[in-house]
């Protein structure tokens, strides 16, 4: 078995650990923004199709401290990189340095490909090419407190791109987050879902492929294992088809968003319609002041509403989040209701009883998950 590193984004790690257990990985352990565990190629491919929080899953090939450059290179090029590759391959570097003695990211990332490069040229008088788009074979190096561990990427392309949201609307929130926010707040797919701040459908959209038991990854053209030299064209085919087969065709209970922007709706039906789901959403216009529960037993609600992050805003967005209190306790009586936001202060505002409150990143946006007693 192979040890692999899964990331993901801070306060994940557990929701993404039982997603690892349930999918077969051996030995499953938490670190800071990811988590580790040992698997053959099955459990790759089906980690790659299936993982809804994670961001990379990273194979690491090397580990160990350098304190300059000229180390680095002399630590790549050790590695027998005949193993992984060939000269025929395309690769890239994608490199992260932090407190260390190297600083320099880009000439990290050079160095590393001027190690394995350097070899190959020696041993056989040929170099693999460079293609930082779509590489054979893609590696990412993270340098932190003059410690670096270099890996095989097997996604490139971070995992949270599904497939289905080519625009971007402002303050986006990204699919990973919003899986594992849903999957965090024990939402049961036999009951309704609402978000009246829906922007561009994410929590809607995210919610659907859980309650149809649709992997995340089914839209996805290319993952970076695709390009390494034991890819196993047979097994892959088949771990694709087995989970196309198992995705239910209807819902069982509404899923519904809305919001005040035409555009936001516009963006949302679209990207509903691209992930395979815009015969089963429904997507309204409509003022936050204005949502009602879908008829039936009551479900969860759970919106993201602005918090901000510029100098001003936060007093401007105060009126918002009483509205949001006001509309929630009159409204929505018996609905789990939760609001994602980086502002405390603003989540304050709400004013309904707090239940509890998790911390997660939107990025590098320290936020919580706020559940509120309606």
């Amino acid at each position: 078995m192979v040890a692999y590193f899964v990331t993901c984004a801070r306060g994940l790690e557990p929701l993404l650990a039982g997603e690892l257990v349930a999918l077969g990985g051996a030995d499953v352990e938490l670190g800071r923004g990811g988590v580790w565990t040992r698997g053959d190629t099955a459990l790759l491919y089906r980690a790659s199709l299936w993982l809804r929080t994670a961001v990379r899953i990273l194979r690491p090939v090397f580990g160990g401290p350098v304190r300059s450059t000229d180390e680095l290179y002399d630590a790549v090029r050790s590695i027998d990189w005949f193993e992984f590759m060939s000269p025929d391959h395309t690769l890239a570097v994608d490199c992260n340095v932090r407190d260390s003695a190297i600083t320099h990211s880009q000439y990290a990332s050079r160095r590393v490909k001027d190690a394995i490069c350097d070899q190959f040229r020696d041993r056989v008088g040929r170099r693999p090419s460079v293609d930082t788009e779509r590489p054979m074979v893609g590696l990412n190096l993270h340098v932190y407190r003059n410690h670096a561990t270099l890996s095989l990427d097997a996604s490139w392309d971070s995992l949270h791109k599904r497939g289905y949201r080519p625009v971007q609307t402002r303050a986006p929130l990204n699919e990973a987050l919003a899986a594992g926010l849903l999957l965090h707040a024990g939402w049961d797919p036999a009951t309704p879902l609402v978000d009246p701040l829906c922007g561009s459908g994410t929590f809607c959209i995210e919610g659907s492929w859980l309650a149809l038991d649709r992997p995340p990854g089914l839209l996805r053209k290319w993952f970076g294992f695709q390009g390494w030299p034991d890819f196993d064209r047979g097994l892959w085919a088949a771990v694709r088809e087995d989970a196309r087969l198992g995705v239910r065709p209807h819902l069982s209970a509404p899923i519904v968003g809305s919001d005040g922007r035409a555009d936001a709706i516009e963006f949302a039906r679209g990207n509903a319609h691209a992930a395979g789901v815009g015969n089963l959403l429904r997507f309204d216009r409509l003022d936050v002041r204005d949502a009602r529960p879908p008829d039936g037993p009551p479900g969860v609600l759970a919106c993201n509403p602005p918090y901000g992050e510029r100098i001003g805003e936060e007093a401007e967005l105060v009126g918002l989040y009483r509205t949001l209190g006001d509309v929630f306790g009159t409204h929505w009586r018996g609905w789990r209701v939760f609001v994602f936001s980086g502002n405390d202060n603003l989540a304050g505002e709400v004013g309904l009883p707090v239940r509890g409150s998790t911390p997660f990143f939107n990025g590098k946006i320290p936020c919580r998950l706020w559940e509120f007693e309606t």
